[in-house]
């Protein structure tokens, strides 16, 4: 990963460029962000730097990660009793060169382990510091990348402190996390804190624009959705792309929840409306959440007169998108966003589809009347 391919971040990369170039290199550092601000492929940039420093040829195995001196540790979940991330090195290093701002869910789904529970283990630790042990192979630094640091147990834990509290000669370990809450405090005061802050607009719009080869119109569309993640970007660009269905499922949702306080029997729309959802893979389903919780904060806005912010209106099969606004307010904008939370925590739980979309099916027909 090369500097100029992380997506903005311009003060920190210069933050860390200068961190080397001064040999003040913290050999703990852990870096709190979600992946897709660009935690991971900020930290390859660094590794690669430093190693690069050492030996002008470290810089293209680091970009293939297959340098003998760069080590990764990252959760997987228990193969018939083994639960070392060196066997599942191959299906991660595939993902990240493909996709080096994919999440953790993205991991889960690379694996298909959704029933499954990824952490890092003490025999993970354990592996990790007997390869540490030994020298190094090119005879200069060696780099422990702990991906999602925050999903060691507490066992894994306690043996990485040990490791972080006496680490080997010319060692650097470089963390990675969502953010602290999981991570023993005492392992979080050995560590160098980097925040990786989310993306700005501008820079995310100029990624999507010239390296996904966007029209400037989605790049501005897809940058206000994803919120300064370069991942919910893609996602949401290749949801636009290959998911049209999403408009018109909406508006399907939104006319039925309406008509069921008058005519009941529009319960039934709903309800096969929810299966047809329920049918998709997940992601797809996340994805159509994350769109309709764009959708219902646009109308809130419409709604309250800043139509200014109001970057996108559903227009398509007759829909009357200021008509639709007007029933968005304060008044249930809380509880239909709620709702799509919650809907979301139990897709990612491994809730039955089914119950769930028909639960949030309805509930829509409750909130979308409520008076202001």
């Amino acid at each position: 990963m090369n500097w100029e391919n992380i997506a903005g971040q311009e003060n920190l990369k210069k933050l860390l460029q200068d961190s080397i170039a001064e040999n003040r290199v913290s050999h703990a550092q852990l870096f709190i962000g979600k992946e897709g601000y660009g935690t991971m492929p900020m930290v390859l940039a660094y590794a690669k730097e430093i190693l690069s420093r050492e030996n002008a040829h470290a810089a293209s195995k680091v970009e293939h990660l297959n340098h003998l001196d760069l080590h990764f540790c990252f959760p997987v979940f228990t193969d018939n009793k083994n639960s070392l991330s060196k066997n599942k090195f191959d299906q991660f290093r595939e993902m990240i060169l493909e996709s080096p701002y994919a999440s953790y869910d993205d991991w889960t789904a690379f694996l298909e382990s959704e029933n499954k529970q990824l952490f890092i283990s003490a025999d993970e630790i354990d592996d990790q510091n007997q390869k540490f042990a030994l020298k190094s192979f090119e005879g200069g630094t060696k780099i422990l990348i702990v991906w999602r640091a925050d999903k060691m147990n507490i066992a894994a834990s306690n043996k990485f402190l040990k490791f972080l509290e006496e680490p080997p000669a010319k060692t650097i370990i470089l963390l990675t996390a969502e953010s602290a809450d999981d991570i023993l405090p005492t392992i979080l005061s050995r560590t160098q804190i980097v925040e990786v802050p989310r993306i700005a607009d501008d820079d995310l719009i100029n990624y999507i624009q010239n390296k996904l080869s966007a029209s400037q119109d989605q790049s501005k569309t897809v940058a206000h959705e994803a919120q300064g993640n370069l991942n919910e970007a893609i996602k949401l660009l290749h949801s636009e792309i290959k998911n049209p269905e999403f408009e018109k499922l909406f508006v399907q949702w939104v006319r039925d929840a309406f008509m069921v306080k008058k005519k009941p029997e529009f319960l039934k729309n709903i309800i096969l409306w929810a299966r047809e959802i329920a049918s998709w893979n997940r992601e797809k389903q996340k994805n159509f959440l994350n769109y309709a919780s764009e959708i219902f904060r646009l109308a809130l806005l419409q709604n309250y007169q800043s139509e200014n912010l109001v970057y996108k209106k559903i227009d398509a099969n007759g829909f009357n998108w200021a008509g639709f606004s007007k029933y968005i307010t304060g008044a249930n904008i809380v509880s239909i966003l709620e709702e799509i939370n919650d809907a979301d925590h139990h897709l990612t739980r491994n809730g039955n589809p089914k119950i769930v979309w028909t639960d949030l099916g309805i509930k829509l027909s409750r909130y979308i009347h409520k008076s202001s």
